[in-house]
């Protein structure tokens, strides 16, 4: 299982280190870049940005802080996870994958392009914060534990354990 969380981590951290190179080299002052439009409405657009902080523009400028915490935090529950789910199911180890590969794409922005992390997804269709596909991979993977942790690994807490002294004796 470990092997395939790397792999398809390395792929996804490939695709946004790949992206964000693409963005370097092609949007750079080039302002806001139309995308996605239905009619005349602006839905997605592409915009270059270095963010220097973290979550909506939050802790900008705390680039070790940054680094530290992401690491450890992330780390911390990996490990976690794994130590207590010795047979993951496919959802967990998906949204453990999205979660480590966004982290590792903004991490590599942190430390290799001076604290700041590549940005260029912009939404038009209402006021809302230009992010990147790590980001995008983040943000899924975290709903997608969210919804395992309440749905899926919260529904075996109220299942009786089955005890099989009793059903020898019936038989």
């Amino acid at each position: 299982m470990l092997i395939i969380i790397f792999v398809a981590t390395c792929v996804l951290v490939g695709i946004d280190q790949i992206i964000k190179v693409w963005a370097i080299e092609s949007l750079v002052g080039q302002g806001s870049r139309q995308f996605i439009k239905i009619g005349s409405k602006e839905i997605i657009n592409l915009r270059y940005l270095e963010n220097d902080g973290a979550l909506f523009g939050s802790f900008s400028g705390m680039r070790w802080l940054l680094i530290i915490s992401v690491v450890i935090l992330v780390s911390a529950c990996i490990i976690y996870l794994i130590r207590n789910y010795k047979q993951m199911s496919k959802l967990l180890t998906f949204s453990l994958t999205l979660v480590i590969s966004g982290g590792v794409g903004n991490l590599i922005d942190r430390i290799f392009r001076n604290g700041v992390v590549i940005d260029y997804i912009e939404i038009r269709l209402f006021d809302f914060a230009i992010f990147n596909f790590a980001d995008c991979c983040v943000t899924i993977g975290v709903a997608l534990l969210v919804i395992y942790i309440i749905f899926i690994d919260g529904s075996n807490v109220n299942e009786p354990v089955l005890n099989v002294d009793k059903v020898e004796e019936n038989e």
